[in-house]
């Protein structure tokens, strides 16, 4: 498990106040899982009408990584155990080995925790060895869901990339629902705009574009007075993490894949010779416009090169650049403009996206009690206020994007809102799911590296593609 996120997520501290680390519709089975009756589920055992106060005087534990998201939960608990008379106990760990903590408490099946944040793709390793509630029955049972979690309000997309039949291969939306989303990213370009202005440039609608202006920030802005400036942060460290945000964006626009599935089998396909130009050209724009010590880079160096007017532009998950734009929080806030990205050759805005979700511990004592903590966490009174008094910056549910009090706090980072209305919709996971994914990608950052060092793509590409064919096979 070392391959995690042990990089990912380090955000700055703003000002002492923000510490933390870090179109589908529905296709067949739809929402909530399948619509066939549930096996057994303990959601069976809920019966009458729907009642908060129904385990008044449980506990339930939960296990928690460091995150903005995760200030804003605790802050409103009381609210919760107000409204229901449970009582939550949690533990908060920094995500340097918060997914360590939870897979040993998973896999040793003790059950020291009820309901705890997952990334979308931790389903893909904790749900085939059953450790993961299946929460359709839950959501289906009206006995113990409220009218008012309103299931449709849900971003689909993000419902989807939670819910999988856990068949390596298998697309998502389609069996149960191991997680659901709390609160996600999406990955987009940010940019300096008075580097922008002071140079000319416009935001790049093109790959090619994106890999030209990189260029002339790192070669002009230095002479224009943004002294040390080079022209585009993206990750590079030998970590999935790097794979995921930018590359597996612009990869996805250019029609690519990183799996190609036959009769359930899973062959690689980033060395096919669309993805090994791709690829090279990514490298490129690298060592054109990136910074010097790029293979170290991981979400930190790129959202803080940002901040720090060392990066002209910025291509990784938009919360990468809000916590530099924010009124304050570095020297580059109040200048820094959001824009979707480059466009695929056939104007694809595919776009991929992290989505920190909650889920159940299959093995709790506790399911009735963690199924209301886990419909009021994700429930639309507190990710409201969640979103409007602190920092849950991609809303999960359509009625607080478009809430007018949202859109306010947000109006001062120009293109923000846009830009996500923009993707949104075309915003998913573009990985294929398979077990080994961690294990995968983190190969696949490494070969990324290797190229970058001057090593040739098709040999390097086919090399990490014969290793995998062996690992997924």
């Amino acid at each position: 498990m070392d391959t995690h996120v042990h990089d990912r997520r380090r955000f700055l501290a703003l000002g002492g106040a923000l510490a933390a680390t870090p179109l589908l519709t529905a296709c067949g089975a739809g929402f909530g899982g399948d619509d066939s009756k549930s096996d057994g589920s303990a959601a069976d055992d809920v019966t009458g009408s729907f009642d908060w106060k129904r385990e008044k005087g449980t506990t339930v534990k939960a296990l928690l990584n460091k995150h903005p998201y995760t200030d804003a939960l605790i802050a409103d608990l009381k609210s919760f155990t107000e409204k229901t008379g449970i009582k939550v106990e949690y533990d908060v760990f920094p995500e340097d080995n918060y997914f360590d903590k939870l897979t040993v408490d998973l896999s040793s099946g003790r059950a020291s925790y009820d309901v705890f944040m997952l990334g979308a793709y931790m389903v893909w390793q904790y749900g085939p060895p059953g450790w993961l509630e299946d929460l359709g029955p839950w959501m289906r049972n009206s006995s113990a869901t409220g009218a008012e979690w309103d299931q449709a309000d849900f971003f689909p997309n993000l419902l989807q990339a939670d819910q999988w039949s856990l068949k390596a291969g298998a697309p998502l939306g389609q069996g149960g629902q191991y997680a659901l989303p709390w609160g996600w990213e999406t990955n987009v370009v940010a940019y300096n705009t008075d580097v922008f202005k002071k140079l000319g440039l416009k935001p790049a609608e093109t790959f090619d574009e994106l890999r030209d202006l990189a260029g002339v920030i790192k070669r002009k802005a230095p002479g224009a007075g943004f002294d040390g400036m080079y022209g585009i942060a993206v990750r590079g460290s030998r970590s999935w993490a790097t794979i995921h945000p930018g590359f597996m964006t612009m990869y996805a626009r250019n029609g690519l894949k990183d799996f190609t599935v036959r009769d359930g089998k899973l062959t690689p396909a980033m060395n096919s010779p669309e993805a090994v130009a791709f690829t090279e050209d990514w490298a490129g724009m690298v060592k054109q416009g990136g910074p010097p010590s790029w293979t170290s880079y991981t979400w930190y160096q790129c959202s803080s090169d940002l901040g720090a007017k060392k990066a002209g532009m910025l291509f990784d998950a938009d919360t990468a650049a809000y916590f530099q734009a924010v009124q304050g929080a570095s020297p580059a806030s109040g200048k820094i403009a959001f824009h979707p990205g480059p466009k695929g050759p056939d104007g694809s805005l595919a776009t991929n996206m992290w989505i920190w979700s909650l889920g159940m511990n299959a093995k709790s004592k506790r399911k009735s009690a963690s199924w209301l903590f886990l419909q009021w966490a994700t429930g639309k009174e507190h990710l409201r206020k969640s979103a409007l008094t602190h920092n849950h910056i991609d809303p999960v549910r359509k009625s607080i994007a478009d809430d007018a009090a949202y859109k306010n706090k947000m109006k001062h980072l120009p293109g923000f809102i846009e830009t996500f209305e923009t993707v949104v919709d075309q915003t998913k996971i573009q990985f294929t799911p398979q077990a080994q994914f961690f294990d995968a990608t983190t190969s696949w950052a490494a070969a990324l590296q290797e190229i970058y060092g001057g090593k040739g793509a098709e040999s390097v590409l086919g090399r990490l593609a014969g290793d995998l064919a062996d690992k997924v096979g």
